[in-house]
Order: structure tokens, then C-alpha cells, then sequence
């Protein structure tokens, strides 16, 4: 060949590799559209003040919608007994407050709201944070034939713990440990602000998966391997009695009223023998949790893959149900005045102010010259929304045909926030952000408890419906 050939042969391939790279950047910000956003940009000249006015103000103050900001109105036709509000604090344990929300207003019933009770968070917190370390120990061992980088290794490595849950882990923990009153056992700072204890323990645990990863790896027999993980978990246990407390053994308590009188005598009790006079037995069977996926087919049970709180416990398993179902299962049961677990996207729409939920709350896509028009489903598929945080059903106001106008939840906030410590939410909006409903088995139909008792579908805890709730 000669030399010229050779050097147009060269140009030809410079060519080549210089419009494939060209190629593959085609999906960059060009030149081009940038001049076209910055000329679309000027060609609006109330820009220069909405941006003023953005630039010195919260975005939420600033689109707020004046006609949705009248008084809110506070009557319910239907309500449960008031009970006191409590606060989680800094910390994702949501799902336990109202859990527990729904135990002592289950015993104040039965008793006629003659005693009250309300349990420690921090006890069952104890449990709840050393068996999830438990879970996600054997899980790496359980799954140890897979790679570090497989999905289902990440999943134990990137969350090994967390405070969030479902009240399948109320269930589970107290029917396995016990409760105890939270007058015995107080909250400590760390259950209140679990974000430095959680880091602590997260690190260290990624540190112990690791190890067990690779004594599997290297053919350690399985009973050494037990053995290794039980004194790891000692290790989580010692952190957690310096953060959270020892757990207790037996205690003195005496039953009070609502306003605090005590009531009867002093009596002993274990932490179980007081689950079983507060609670009556065990929780697990006598529930079912109902959840609106509109992605999903209707009519069909679910179950999550390792979203469960203990190893021997349940994975979190729910009814998929239309929202007009749901809603007449929470009618139902607040008219015989029982409380439910249930959870939202509580941040969708939200007047912290006024304790307040509805759709139309704030403009924003006015402010922004925009549409946001995502439809339930939509939202849930792409992250934009799903179940974030848990609050307890008390209260729904009905129209002379039946038909829920309004909603109420006590909220674990405290006590002065919303609307004294509670939120009311328009039906439209709990048609649109509510998620989950955990309901006695006696206020479901034959029929409903037949599809409950169907072989579910298993879906992966990655799904984005499938956070814990926080």
C-alpha cells in the first residue's frame, strides 16, 4: 500500500472514531438548547419577580392556595375516644407510636374507658433494633452464595437497620417480648434521636456481613458460623443497653384512669404477663392488612421478601383493594369506635400549620408555569410517591348519604402540633396519598378474609411502594 493510501486510510478512521463520539454524545446539553432555554427563560418577563419573590420566600408560602385557606372545619360524625398524643421525636418509629396507639385504645374499650395504659416505646424499640440485626446477619447468611454486588446482598448491606417498620413488626415483637408501661421505661435520647446510634451500629454490622460473607466463602462449617454471628449480635446487644437501656424483667405497676388515678392494686408483672392482661393474646391472625397499589391487579394477596422485623417472624403481607373498598372498611370499624393503623405520603400537600391534607392546598404548578399530572399509579412506579409515615385512623365525618367527607389521625408529632396533635385530611386527598389500613378481622367480610388467605404473590422489598414506614 502506499503512503498516501496509508495516510488516507488514517484520516478516513480519525473520521470515523470522531463522528462515533459525536454520536454518543448527542444526548448532551447542547449549545443549541441551551440558548433556547435561556431564550424562553427571558421571554417571560414576570420571571424577574416570581424569582424575586422565590428568592426571599418559602416556595410553600408562595403557593398557597388563598381560597383553600379558611377555617378548618373540625366536626366529625364520627369519632373514637380521645386518648393522649405522643412524639416520636427525632426518629422513624411512626409504625410502632401508632401500633401502640391502636393496643391502648383496644384495652381502654374493653374496659369501658375506665383504665388507660400507654406502653413503652423504648422497650419494644430494644427488641425491634436487635432483631433487625439479627435479620440482616442471616440474611447475608442465607444468601451467601451470591455476590457482594448482587441486588439482594445490597439490600442487607445498604439498609443493614433502620427505625421504620410496619405493624407487622408490632405484632411480631410484642407477641415475642412482651410490653411494658412507659412510666417503667422512659424514653432515653437515642430512642429519641436514632440517627447516631443507627449509624454506629449500621457500620458495625456491615463489618460483621462482611465477615460472614467470607467465612462462608471459605467452606467455615455452619456451626462455627452460628457461632460467630451469636457473638456478634452480643456486641449489638452491649450497644444497644448503652443507648437504649437493658431490658427490664419485672416491674410494679398499678392501672390509672384517664385523668391518672390509679386504680386497683400494685401487681408484678413480666413483660409478657403484662402483654397478655393489656393486650388479651397474641395479635398475630387476628388482622389483615389492606393496601391500595393501583399498578396491581385487584383482589390479590402480596407478600414483601424480607420485610419483616424479626427472622422468625411474618414478612409484611397485604389485600390489594380499591380506595372505595378501603374506606368502607374504616367506616365500619369507627363506628364501633376502633382505631386503626394506617399509613400515607404524608408530605404530599401538607399545611403543617393547620394540621390540614388536601389536594388543593398549594399551586404549585402555577408558581412554576407547569403541570404535575401523575396519576396515583404513576407516581408510585416512578418514586414519586408512596407510603412514608403512619398514623392512627380515629375519626371520619360522613354526608347524609354515607359517604366520607373528611378524615382524622392522631399523629405521634406531640401533642401541639396539627390540630392538637391530630391532622384532617379531605376525602379526596386520602383518596390520593393513603396507602396501608390494617384492620380487625371482624370488620372484613367472608369474602374478603377467602382472598386475605390466597397464595400471595411474593414482590421484592426494592419496589417502590415498599419503604417502612417512618
Amino acid at each position: 500500500m502506499s503512503k498516501g493510501n496509508k495516510s488516507t486510510l488514517i484520516i478516513l478512521a480519525l473520521m470515523l472514531c470522531a463522528g462515533t463520539v459525536a454520536a454518543q454524545k448527542d444526548g448532551g446539553i447542547s449549545t443549541q438548547m441551551m440558548q433556547q432555554m435561556e431564550k424562553q427563560q427571558a421571554a417571560n418577563p414576570a420571571n424577574k419577580a416570581l424569582f424575586n419573590a422565590i428568592a426571599s420566600n418559602s416556595i410553600d408560602d408562595l403557593s398557597k392556595n388563598f381560597k383553600n385557606q379558611g377555617p378548618v372545619d373540625t366536626h366529625f360524625s364520627t369519632e373514637t375516644p380521645k386518648q393522649s398524643i405522643h412524639n416520636q421525636k427525632q426518629s422513624g418509629r411512626c409504625w410502632m407510636f401508632s401500633g401502640l396507639n391502636v393496643l391502648r385504645s383496644n384495652f381502654a374499650k374493653r374496659h369501658q374507658d375506665t383504665l388507660s395504659v400507654a406502653f413503652s416505646h423504648d422497650y419494644l424499640f430494644f427488641y425491634d433494633q436487635l432483631e433487625k440485626a439479627n435479620l440482616m446477619l442471616q440474611g447475608v447468611i442465607d444468601n451467601a452464595q451470591k455476590p457482594l454486588d448482587d441486588q439482594r446482598m445490597q439490600f442487607f448491606f445498604r439498609h443493614p437497620i433502620s427505625d421504620g417498620g410496619t405493624f407487622c413488626g408490632v405484632a411480631d415483637l410484642a407477641d415475642k417480648y412482651g410490653l411494658v408501661p412507659q412510666s417503667v421505661v422512659p424514653e432515653t435520647y437515642s430512642a429519641e434521636n436514632t440517627s447516631r446510634m443507627a449509624r454506629l451500629i449500621s457500620s458495625k454490622l456491615r463489618e460483621f456481613g462482611l465477615e460472614l460473607h467470607e467465612m462462608c466463602a471459605s467452606k467455615t462449617s455452619a456451626k462455627a458460623i452460628q457461632n460467630r454471628k451469636a457473638e456478634m449480635l452480643s456486641t449489638i446487644y452491649g450497644m444497644l443497653c448503652l443507648t437504649l437501656g437493658e431490658p427490664i424483667k419485672e416491674f410494679t405497676y398499678t392501672f390509672t384512669d384517664k385523668d391518672g388515678k390509679p386504680k386497683g392494686e400494685a401487681k408484678r408483672y413480666t413483660p409478657k404477663t403484662f402483654y397478655q392482661e393489656t393486650v388479651g393474646g397474641p395479635l398475630n391472625g387476628t388482622f389483615i392488612m389492606v393496601m391500595n397499589d393501583p399498578r396491581r391487579p385487584y383482589h390479590k394477596t402480596y407478600e414483601v421478601e424480607y420485610d419483616r422485623h424479626t427472622y422468625d417472624g411474618h414478612n409484611w403481607k397485604y389485600l390489594n383493594l380499591p380506595m372505595d373498598e378501603i374506606s368502607k372498611l374504616a367506616i365500619a370499624a369507627l363506628k364501633d369506635g376502633c382505631k386503626m393503623y394506617s399509613s400515607y405520603d404524608v408530605g404530599k400537600q401538607l399545611d403543617r400549620e393547620r394540621g390540614y391534607l388536601d389536594t388543593e392546598n398549594y399551586d404549585y404548578g402555577s408558581l412554576f408555569n407547569t403541570t404535575f399530572n401523575m396519576n396515583k399509579a404513576q407516581r408510585i412506579a416512578t418514586y414519586d410517591s408512596g407510603s412514608t409515615h403512619a398514623m392512627t385512623l380515629s375519626a371520619v365525618d360522613l354526608d347524609a348519604e354515607g359517604k366520607p367527607l373528611k378524615w382524622k389521625v392522631e399523629n405521634s408529632w406531640g401533642a401541639t402540633s396539627g390540630q392538637a396533635g391530630c391532622l384532617i385530611m379531605t376525602d379526596r386527598w386520602f383518596q390520593e396519598y393513603m396507602f396501608r389500613l390494617v384492620i380487625d378481622k371482624q370488620y372484613v367480610s367472608a369474602d374478603l378474609l377467602k382472598e386475605a388467605e390466597q397464595k400471595p404473590v411474593m414482590v421484592m422489598p426494592e419496589d417502590p411502594l415498599f419503604d417502612m414506614d417512618e
